[in-house]
């Protein structure tokens, strides 16, 4: 014979409580932020005034958008796209070398790479391509022997003093950048690499660098949307880009100022469009270091217009 235990009725979540009493229903009332309503109305406020004043002042702004795809803006677009790209591939293969040679035990590579970095650090990139596009006074010829030899003048393009001017400049910043993502990476896994019989070349290009991408990203498409503002320095050198595109325009026609405003609204579509690949680059390489992965901007803006739906709901 077996005992039976009477355990009486399950109490149901929603079912009377100890006292016979039904449970009353929770109600949520969101919390109020007036700080963030009133600083909106602000921010609202002087942005509307920012736009008013503009919209009064001499600016004919039919000019703007009637030069807006003019020929010789989209070319000089084009080559404002080109010299950013060539510059900073320069720049990144100049500081992948940097970088190996300054963590070098080598002392006289590593105060090479030392001294490279020190000086295009030290000096304004202005000053740099003002040095290139002069080089002409000081060496009539390049000489190198029975590889190359031509006259300074013909090798000097606008194109390769704006090349050399930015791409040297930015290696120094990007030697930097990826010494920082190396030391990033675990000295174990060099062991590690160096115990499976991998040599230096191939620890670093398959176990070191993979893993100090997820650090050297970020900085770097920082440093390539500021390429792309700094390129307008090199208009000092004679190399049609956006902004001495846009001057000569504005130059000629008398609309200076209208003209000014195109470049402004270029430089704006590249740096938004590059920002956006830069976002998805580093959400990729944020594979495996993280749990979740960050939102995307449409997520962001879905999950904004579901929070102010629940808050219409719960009114």
């Amino acid at each position: 014979m077996t005992d039976k235990i009477d355990k009486g009725p399950a109490a149901s979540p929603a079912g009377p409580g100890a006292s016979g009493t039904p449970y009353e229903a929770i109600k949520a009332i969101p919390v109020r932020h007036y700080g963030r309503w009133i600083s909106a109305v602000v921010v609202a406020a002087l942005l509307g005034w920012l736009v008013y004043a503009f919209s009064q002042g001499k600016v004919i702004w039919k000019t703007v958008g009637d030069k807006l795809f003019d020929p010789s803006v989209i070319e000089g677009l084009g080559n404002t796209v080109l010299i950013s790209i060539t510059s900073m591939l320069l720049g990144l293969l100049l500081g992948i070398l940097f970088a190996v040679m300054r963590l070098s035990k080598n002392p006289v590579t590593s105060f090479v790479a030392w001294l490279y970095i020190w000086f295009f650090r030290g000096t304004p990139v202005y000053v740099q391509l003002l040095v290139w596009f002069s080089l002409p006074l000081i060496f009539e010829y390049i000489n190198l022997g029975p590889i190359y030899k031509n006259e300074t003048v013909d090798v000097m393009t606008p194109f390769m003093v704006a090349l050399l001017g930015l791409g040297l400049n930015e290696g120094a910043y990007m030697a930097e950048i990826v010494r920082a993502g190396i030391q990033s990476v675990d000295e174990g896994q060099t062991e590690a690499s160096h115990a499976l019989g991998m040599t230096q070349l191939q620890t670093m290009r398959r176990v070191v660098l993979p893993q100090a991408m997820r650090v050297i990203i970020p900085p770097t498409g920082n440093e390539f949307i500021n390429m792309l503002k700094t390129s307008s320095l090199v208009s000092a050198v004679q190399f049609t880009e956006l902004l001495r595109a846009s001057s000569n325009i504005g130059n000629t026609a008398g609309a200076i100022i209208e003209m000014y405003f195109v470049a402004s609204i270029w430089y704006l579509a590249l740096t938004s469009v590059f920002s956006v690949g830069q976002y998805y680059l580093e959400r990729r390489y944020a594979r495996g270091s993280t749990r979740s992965l960050p939102p995307t901007p449409f997520q962001r803006l879905k999950a904004n217009l579901n929070m102010f739906r629940r808050t219409e709901v719960a009114r």
